[in-house]
């Protein structure tokens, strides 16, 4: 019995991280189809570029919450002591879901919002040092790309170092390889001098 409630636990994950934040809020309540302008992707950037900052920061709170619901709903079903395979699948179950969305023929963001949602939960302390690293990439740099993936680089380094257990150093390192693999365009663009810079 419990490894189908674990099974219904890691499905609700998916799905839930599946949920295009940025294509219900662009499209239901601006007649927007964030697909299909500025770069495409359903990611809050793109949708603060295109619609405003406050759409855009609506719109990583909602991607966010995406990686923070199951593993509230994982805490509050077993308190003590976790089950430390479960959070590791429900995170990367509501991470893909971001990633490939079945709701979007399996096209979704980049999941750096998500990954932050998830971060927070499970390492809140390096989460805040990974967001120092960004902000100050995207400060001197403009680049939000590149503050993206110098955290996602910077992640599992800080993890690694206070880890409890395999599996949250295996999560931290997949989460990150995929941003950063996800960002495989941008990486060309920046090489070539072509990546949009962010507006300060």
């Amino acid at each position: 019995m419990d490894i189908i409630i674990d099974i219904v636990f890691v499905i609700f994950s998916y799905l839930l991280g599946s949920v295009p934040t940025g294509v219900i809020i662009s499209r239901y309540f601006f007649n927007v189809d964030i697909q299909k302008v500025g770069s495409g992707n359903i990611g809050a950037t793109n949708v603060a570029r295109t619609l405003g900052k406050k759409v855009g920061i609506l719109t990583l709170i909602g991607d966010a919450l995406k990686g923070v619901i199951p593993i509230i709903l994982v805490r509050l079903y077993e308190p003590y002591p976790l089950n430390q395979p479960l959070i590791f699948f429900c995170a990367l179950g509501a991470f893909l879901g971001h990633l490939f969305p079945i709701y979007l023929k399996f096209k979704g963001g980049k999941g750096v919002a998500t990954a932050l949602g998830i971060f927070l939960m499970l390492f809140p302390f390096q989460t805040m040092l990974s967001a120092i690293v960004f902000f100050i990439i995207v400060y001197f740099s403009r680049y939000v790309s590149l503050g993206s993936i110098s955290a996602s680089i910077v992640m599992p380094i800080l993890v690694s170092f206070r880890a409890q257990n395999t599996y949250q150093i295996a999560l931290s390192i997949i989460i990150s390889l995929l941003i950063i693999i996800k960002h495989k365009d941008n990486i060309h663009r920046l090489l070539e001098g072509r990546e949009n810079k962010l507006k300060l």
